[in-house]
């Protein structure tokens, strides 16, 4: 098992240590402040002290944490699709991923409140370059993938990786929660890189790679925000794309975009869980003998769940709206709506930038243009 040791959480067994490394820390200090206004820090620190395992810690503090930003970021969560999961069964959840922290850790908290296994779940080690944050992440039961390696250290690395959610999965009888794609979504458009599944792949202990997919319970999730609360950090990544020119981070960006998406508005949030793919997975078996064109498949299978459950709001149809000078959705949608919408919009943006302005709308416009595409699809 010392072969995780690079990548893994911590144990039950270690997080009492971990919790006393950092209970003084400010950060910590401010965490459960927010957490727990008012309630003097003695007293937080002395039912830290009392927890020794990631669970406790979890559903004594964390809950209590999302339970707080949802109050005051959001007009609360709803979800649908979580009666198809079975208790103390394990799944891997493909999502699409929209937000650094919030993403998982809202779909902990439904898996939670639905009396589910909750996930372990991978995070980028770009994003917990701070000791108090990883130390944060692996007593959330994040794992990590590491970036910013050779191609001979990757490919080492995604095996160690793909074993390890394998070794989860199958042997802990723990969820695992993963984007579809590296990075989140920037512009809207939720696709599934085959790259990921070929990952995921290299931990398979069957002949037929379907076997082993079909075998570890394979469940796309959808998640929605009716506001990207990080919309605007994300463009001038856009604008360097459009300009075809390297994007570079900024020395804090990804710390600033984790604080921006847990405490930024929301608005409205949906998590839709998909169908366990099975059936489907026969299907590609069936129809496949080539691992490449199995995993191509595979991939459209998941992209075909998240785009046909993807809860769309007002926003998107607004947006969609405004990007192609039309009234198509305005059945959607109120004037008020629409006038909060384009008052964002001016708040957040440069109107002189026309770049920028049409890299926010498609950010919001394109899930309703793919959700359409795929409806035609699947009438014709």
């Amino acid at each position: 098992m010392q072969k995780f040791d690079a990548i893994r959480p911590f144990y039950d067994s270690e997080i009492n240590d971990a919790i006393r490394n950092v209970i003084d820390h400010p950060m910590m200090k401010a965490l459960m402040n927010f957490t727990f206004p008012d309630v003097a820090d003695e007293v937080w620190k002395e039912q830290l002290r009392k927890t020794h395992s990631i669970r406790d810690f979890q559903c004594n503090f964390i809950y209590h944490t999302i339970q707080n930003v949802l109050q005051r970021s959001s007009d609360g969560l709803t979800t649908s699709g979580f009666e198809k999961l079975e208790k103390n069964e394990s799944y891997l959840f493909i999502s699409n991923h929209r937000d650094i922290v919030l993403d998982t850790t809202l779909l902990n908290v439904a898996l939670f409140e639905h009396g589910l296994v909750m996930t372990a779940s991978a995070i980028g080690d770009n994003l917990v370059k701070k000791d108090f944050l990883n130390t944060l992440a692996k007593m959330n039961r994040n794992f990590l993938v590491q970036r910013g390696l050779t191609p001979r250290e990757m490919l080492q690395s995604s095996k160690t990786l793909s074993e390890y959610i394998g070794h989860l999965l199958q042997h802990e009888n723990r969820s695992v929660w993963i984007a579809q794609r590296e990075g989140r979504t920037k512009d809207g458009n939720d696709v599934t890189n085959p790259g990921v599944l070929k990952m995921l792949a290299m931990g398979s202990d069957e002949k037929n790679l379907m076997d082993y997919f079909k075998k570890i319970k394979v469940v796309p999730v959808s998640i929605s925000y009716e506001y990207d609360p990080t919309d605007v950090l994300k463009i001038p990544q856009l604008l360097a794309e459009a300009n075809n020119e390297v994007y570079i981070k900024e020395k804090n960006e990804d710390f600033m975009t984790l604080l921006s998406g847990v405490m930024g508005q929301k608005k409205g949030i949906h998590i839709h869980i998909g169908d366990v793919l099975d059936k489907e997975i026969d299907a590609i078996k069936e129809e496949f003998d080539n691992s490449n064109k199995q995993i191509q498949a595979l991939a459209q299978v998941i992209d075909d769940s998240i785009l046909s459950n993807y809860k769309l709001w007002p926003t998107n149809y607004i947006a969609y709206d405004i990007l192609n000078k039309t009234n198509t959705y305005a059945s959607f949608y109120t004037a008020n709506e629409k006038s909060l919408f384009e008052r964002r919009l001016d708040m957040r943006i440069d109107a002189e930038n026309p770049i920028a302005l049409q890299g926010l709308l498609d950010m919001y416009a394109n899930p309703v243009v793919n959700k359409m595409k795929y409806i035609d699809e699947l009438k014709s």
